[in-house]
């Protein structure tokens, strides 16, 4: 394993967010990450040259965000095939690298797929592995292309749901170009409502423990100029009750056959104080994050964190003590209960937005019914 990082430099500062990009220079292809876990106080770049530099990337949440680590799966299958490495090895460390979010596993099948398959016909590894590097370049563009028509569609919802504009949308996690191909998936239709002037307030959850909400959606909400207030988890529940939330956005790790949402953990506690306050709730999904193989929510593996995640605290650039590389907010030998997603049953989920069009009211052969058009409209 050889990475590396490199600073950006201010007078480089991207009009859009890099968070991941394929580059080949002299030394041979590279896959280019925006390293998250740096943000917002610095913009740093980490230089993967092979899959467990990627894999290691994964797991640090460097990267992270479903449809992200999908596209980053597959140009982490291509960048095995093109500098020489064993394919099916660096597949499967970068499926097992995060267990719950199905777009890794979608986007590495997707590029080994190619691979295999161009093997077989031209027992040409180098044909092989330019056909994977393409099957990466391709699920990179149409996930961009899924997020631009995941925010018309989200935004026609909110419309419909709310009409007179002057939204106030609560989000949690992060859901922007941090995490896509293209703008994203929640925050793509809250930025597109913004864009509309039809935006009132973002609300954005802290999302503990590792402040995905604080460090990053707060970094794309200010760099797109749109109206937010960053707040503690546990205070939403006073928002709602001052009627404050219009309706609530969130993205998705996976979509179980039956319409449970696994996401961020403390997306399901927003649900329930969204169903008893009467406050439309939304997931944005790409069809990748649906898993018809899943039929419910039990059947979805929760990932399990390190203790040290709620029992320190992570900031760059700041001296540490802990353990995990953080300061320690706990006492010694504290333990502690850190799984990364809960589960959202889809009673409680007002539609699921996709690119292929809206789901509402959310149930398995709706679903069912959306994946079998869209896959007509693919294969037309």
């Amino acid at each position: 394993m050889a990475d590396q990082y490199a600073q950006s430099g201010e007078d480089k500062r991207p009009t859009e967010i890099p968070a991941l990009r394929w580059e080949e220079p002299p030394e041979g292809p590279v896959l280019v990450l925006l390293d998250q876990t740096r943000l917002p106080s610095e913009e740093v770049e980490l230089v993967c040259t092979d899959a467990s530099a990627l894999v290691e990337a994964i797991r640090s949440l460097a990267v992270r965000g479903a449809p992200l680590l999908g596209i980053a799966g597959a140009y982490g299958v291509a960048l095995a095939a093109v500098r020489g490495f064993d394919v099916e090895e660096a597949a499967t460390a970068l499926t097992g690298a995060r267990p719950t979010a199905v777009n890794l596993a979608v986007g590495v099948r997707r590029a080994k797929a190619a691979y295999r398959e161009t093997v077989a016909a031209t027992g040409d590894p180098g044909r092989a592995a330019a056909a994977a590097l393409e099957a990466a370049r391709a699920l990179h563009r149409e996930d961009a292309a899924a997020s631009a028509r995941m925010a018309e569609h989200g935004t026609a919802l909110l419309d419909e749901l709310l009409p007179g504009g002057g939204h106030r949308l609560l989000t949690h996690c992060n859901s922007g170009a941090l995490v896509s191909g293209g703008e994203g998936t929640a925050f793509a239709v809250a930025l597109a409502a913004h864009r509309a002037g039809r935006l009132r307030r973002l609300w954005v959850d802290e999302t503990r423990p590792l402040l995905q909400g604080a460090r990053l959606t707060a970094y794309e909400a200010a760099r797109n100029d749109m109206a937010y207030t960053l707040l503690t988890d546990n205070a939403a529940g006073s928002l709602f009750a001052a009627g404050e939330v219009d309706a609530v956005l969130v993205g998705a790790d996976r979509i179980a056959a039956d319409g449970t949402v696994a996401n961020k953990v403390g997306t399901y506690p927003l649900a329930v104080l969204a169903r008893y306050h009467h406050v439309p709730f939304v997931v944005v999904a790409p069809l990748t994050s649906l898993d018809p193989d899943t039929p419910d929510g039990a059947a979805i593996e929760i990932e399990q964190r390190p203790g040290y995640e709620v029992t320190e605290v992570m900031a760059p650039q700041v001296p540490v003590a802990g353990s995990g590389g953080g300061i320690p907010v706990a006492p010694l030998g504290t333990q502690a209960y850190n799984p990364a997603f809960d589960l959202t049953p889809p009673e409680l989920v007002t539609a699921i937005v996709t690119e292929a069009g809206v789901v509402s009211p959310v149930t398995g052969e709706a679903l069912a019914d959306l994946c079998a058009r869209s896959r007509q409209v693919t294969m037309s």
